[in-house]
Parts: C-alpha cells; sequence; structure tokens
C-alpha cells in the first residue's frame, strides 16, 4: 500500500523559511507526478507545485512561483518544498500527494495518493 509521509510543518515568522519533506513508500512512484497541495481554514485545497520523478520540469501556482520550490531525492523516495519569503497568506494545511499524469498537473483529481497534512504557520 502506498504511503506519503509529510513533515516539516511549522510556526514561522512572516518572511522566514521551511522545508516541507515527502518520503513515499510502499509502491513505485518513478512514473508518477507529485504534488504539494495546500488548504486553509474555510478554503478549498489548491495546488502549490508539482513535479515528476523522471523529469527535471516544475509546475508553481503564480501565488507561490519565485518564492516556493520543488525538488526530489529518488535515492530517498522523498519530494521536498522550500518555502521562503513565507507571508500570513502561506497559513495552510499543506499536503504532499502522487498521482499519474491523466490530466492537468494542477488538478487534485488526478493524484490517487495523499499524504496527512502538515500544519504551515505564518504569523505577522
Amino acid at each position: 500500500q502506498a504511503q506519503l509521509v509529510e513533515s516539516g510543518g511549522g510556526l514561522v515568522q512572516a518572511g522566514g523559511s521551511l522545508r516541507l519533506s515527502c518520503a513515499a513508500s510502499g509502491g513505485t512512484f518513478s512514473s508518477y507526478v507529485m504534488g504539494w497541495f495546500r488548504q486553509a481554514p474555510g478554503k478549498e485545497r489548491e495546488f502549490v507545485a508539482a513535479m515528476s520523478w523522471s523529469s527535471d520540469a516544475t509546475y508553481y501556482a503564480g501565488s507561490v512561483k519565485g518564492r516556493f520550490t520543488i525538488s526530489r531525492d529518488n535515492a530517498k523516495n522523498t519530494v521536498y518544498l522550500r518555502m521562503n519569503s513565507l507571508k500570513p497568506e502561506d497559513t495552510a494545511v499543506y499536503y504532499c500527494a502522487a498521482g499519474r499524469l491523466r490530466g492537468l498537473i494542477s488538478s487534485p483529481t488526478i493524484y490517487d495518493y495523499w499524504g496527512q497534512g502538515t500544519q504551515v504557520t505564518v504569523s505577522s
């Protein structure tokens, strides 16, 4: 059974940085895309960033482009989300997800596996 486990969330001041990790296990993810999503209280889950295990192409939401960086370590089966210049509006639960590219990479519907989420809180 495929499993994704996020870590690295926490409380940070505006302007600070955090690095989230997503450890993947229990499956073969080489043909999957890996995405990060977030959900703030009272809001819908939204796309943050994505990449595949097999290419260096990366994709970002406009609100985080230039501040966040998605990367991977194939040997560790881990995907990272480096978040710089954090803003209070980045406060949310961040989720890692894995799926096959059968539609828009930013659509949550293509992702079959989800982590439990990690809280990121940015204070002003």
